[in-house]
C-alpha cells in the first residue's frame, strides 16, 4: 500500500473549503460535510432523511422525491451553516434506472415511479416481442430486468407520456441545485440504453423501442463540473462560487471507486438491501453466457467496466425484524449487532442452506415464514418458528448469503477467465464479523472490511479529483481515495 498523501499533493490544495456528499438512498438520504483539519479530512454527517416509496391514490408505487428535494435543500442550508469557510463543491450520487419527468421550466411533472412498481411487467413483455433480451445484452452488456430505465420509459410510452424530458435522480438533484441536465456514464448505463462501444446512448435502441432520444440529457463522464451552485438555494448566500460535480452519480460506483485494495486480484462484495458480487475490468464481458447467469457491465468511475452480478441481501433480515417488532419482540433482542452476536452461537447443517434469490423474497410481509418454508422446500430441512428463533433464522441468513456469494466468485471467475484471492466487503455488511468469516470459509478468499460508507468517500474522492487533468486523474483518484480513506469521522 502506497503511503497517505497529505492534501498539498493535490492541485486544488490551497483551497481549503468543505466539501459536500449528498448520498441518495431507498431506505435513508445522508448529507455529509468534508472539512480539513490540519491538512487531513474529518467528516461530519449533517442530516440522514429516511426514505420509502409510497403507493397515490391511483395504486402507483412512487417516491416522495418533492418532499426529499425539499429536505435535502434544507440539509444543505445546514452544511453551509456548519462550513464557515465555505463550501467548495457538492455532489449526488444515488440509485439507479429511476427518474424524474419534467415540465418546460425544467420542473418535476410529479413524484417519480419507484423501479419496485409493477407497471414495468407489461412494458417488459411487450418490448421483448420487438427487442429480445439477447440483443439488449449484446448491444448494452446491461442485464436486461424489467426495472432498468429502458422498460420503465416504454411504459411510459405505453401511457402515451414519453415526450417529456427526464432526468435520473442523482442528476435530476443537481439540476435543482444549478446544474446543467445531463446524465452521468456510471448512471446512465444502468438504464439499458447505452450502447458500450460508442459509450453513448444508441440511437438504435431508442428508435426500435418507440423512445424518443432527444428526450434524453446529454452523456458526461465521472467527475464533470456540471455548474455552479444557484445562490438563491443558501440564506445567505454562499461567499464564493461552489461547483456542482457529477461524481460516479450511481452510488455502487462511487462505493467501489473508494476500495483500498490496489492488486488486481481483487473482487468486491457490497452488502447492503441488495448484494453485488464482482470486479472491475477494463473491458466487459459481452458473452452471453453472462447475461444467462445474471452478470451486467456497469460503468466505473475510471471510464473501465463494474462486471458484478446482484443478489438479494440484508433486506431479507430486515424485513424479519420488522416483522418481529411487530409481534412485540425485546427490541434490544433485534439490533443487527445483537442478533449477529446471538447467530455466532447457532449452530445448523451444513446444507441448511436456503435459495436467497427466489422471487418470493424480494417482497415484503412474511419473511421469517418464506425462508422456512424455502428452507424445507429445497432441503428437506424442517426449522421451528418461535420467538427464541431470530437468532437462528438470522444465521440460516448469513449461512444462506455466503453460500450464495461463494457461488457467484466461481461464475465471476469462470466468465472473467480470472483468478480473486482477495474480497473487500463494502457497505454494512463490511462491519459483521460472522458474516466476514462465512464469507471466507466459503470462498476460500482473503477478506477484508472496506468502508461502510464507501459511496459518500467515493463521492468525495471524486470531487477532489475534478479538473485534474485526464493524464493525471487515475493517479489523483487513487491517492483522493486513500485520502478520505483515512478521514476520521465526527461524531453526530
Amino acid at each position: 500500500m502506497t503511503q497517505t498523501p497529505d492534501y498539498a499533493s493535490f492541485p486544488t490544495h490551497k483551497d481549503r473549503r468543505a466539501l459536500v456528499a449528498i448520498d441518495l438512498g431507498a431506505e435513508s438520504c445522508r448529507v455529509s460535510l468534508l472539512h480539513w483539519r490540519k491538512g487531513s479530512p474529518s467528516i461530519q454527517l449533517i442530516a440522514r432523511i429516511p426514505n420509502a416509496p409510497y403507493t397515490d391514490a391511483a395504486g402507483n408505487l412512487r417516491w416522495p422525491f418533492r418532499k426529499l428535494e425539499t429536505q435535502l435543500h434544507s440539509a444543505l442550508q445546514s452544511a453551509v451553516a456548519a462550513a464557515p469557510e465555505g463550501i467548495r463543491s457538492i455532489g449526488v450520487d444515488g440509485w439507479a434506472v429511476d427518474y424524474v419527468r419534467l415540465n418546460a421550466a425544467g420542473q418535476p411533472l410529479e413524484d417519480p415511479f419507484c423501479y419496485r412498481d409493477e407497471r414495468t411487467v407489461a412494458a417488459k413483455n411487450s418490448l421483448d416481442t420487438k427487442l429480445t433480451p439477447v440483443e439488449i445484452f449484446k448491444r448494452t452488456g446491461v442485464q436486461p430486468m424489467r426495472i432498468n430505465t429502458l422498460y420503465q420509459l416504454v411504459a411510459d410510452h405505453m401511457a402515451d407520456n414519453q415526450a417529456r424530458r427526464w432526468l435520473l435522480l442523482p442528476e435530476y438533484l443537481l439540476h435543482s441545485l444549478g446544474a446543467e441536465p445531463v446524465a452521468e456514464f456510471t448512471n446512465a448505463t444502468h438504464t439499458g440504453l447505452v450502447d458500450t462501444a460508442t459509450r453513448d446512448w444508441s440511437p438504435d435502441l431508442f428508435a426500435r423501442a418507440n423512445l424518443s432520444i432527444v428526450s434524453a440529457p446529454q452523456i458526461v463522464k465521472p467527475g464533470t463540473i456540471v455548474g455552479r451552485l444557484r445562490q438563491d438555494i443558501c440564506h445567505p448566500p454562499v461567499r464564493s462560487e461552489t461547483m456542482l460535480i457529477a461524481p460516479a452519480c450511481h452510488d455502487t460506483a462511487s462505493a467501489i471507486a473508494a476500495m483500498q485494495s490496489e492488486v488486481n486480484d481483487s473482487a468486491y462484495l457490497i452488502c447492503g438491501t441488495w448484494s453485488i458480487v464482482g470486479a472491475r475490468l477494463l473491458h466487459p464481458v459481452m458473452a452471453d453466457e453472462a447475461r444467462q447467469r445474471g452478470f451486467t457491465n456497469l460503468g466505473a468511475a475510471d471510464g473501465a467496466f463494474c462486471f458484478h452480478t446482484n443478489i438479494n441481501g440484508m433486506w431479507m433480515l430486515k424485513q424479519c425484524v420488522e416483522q418481529w417488532q411487530a409481534e412485540g419482540r425485546a427490541a434490544e433482542r433485534l439490533e443487527f449487532g445483537a442478533l449477529a452476536k446471538a447467530a455466532e452461537a447457532v449452530r445448523l447443517p451444513a446444507e441448511a442452506i436456503f435459495p436467497v434469490d427466489a422471487p418470493e423474497l424480494l417482497l415484503p410481509s412474511g419473511m421469517p415464514q418464506k425462508i422456512l418454508y424455502l428452507l424445507r422446500a429445497d432441503t428437506g430441512i424442517r426449522l421451528s418458528e418461535s420467538p427464541d428463533d431470530e437468532a437462528v433464522i438470522t444465521r440460516l441468513i448469513l449461512n444462506s448469503l455466503a453460500h450464495r456469494y461463494a457461488r457467484a466468485i466461481r461464475e465471476l471467475e469462470e466468465l472473467s477467465g480470472r483468478r480473486y484471492a482477495r474480497i473487500e466487503v463494502l457497505g454494512g455488511g463490511a462491519r459483521n464479523a460472522l458474516l466476514l468469516q462465512l464469507i471466507a470459509r466459503s470462498t476460500g478468499c482473503s477478506v477484508t472490511a472496506g468502508a461502510v460508507e464507501a459511496s459518500t468517500l467515493g463521492n468525495f474522492a471524486l470531487q477532489l479529483t475534478a479538473g485534474v487533468s485526464a493524464a493525471d486523474r487515475a493517479v489523483a483518484l487513487r491517492q483522493a481515495v486513500q485520502l478520505c480513506g483515512q478521514a476520521q469521522w465526527e461524531a453526530s
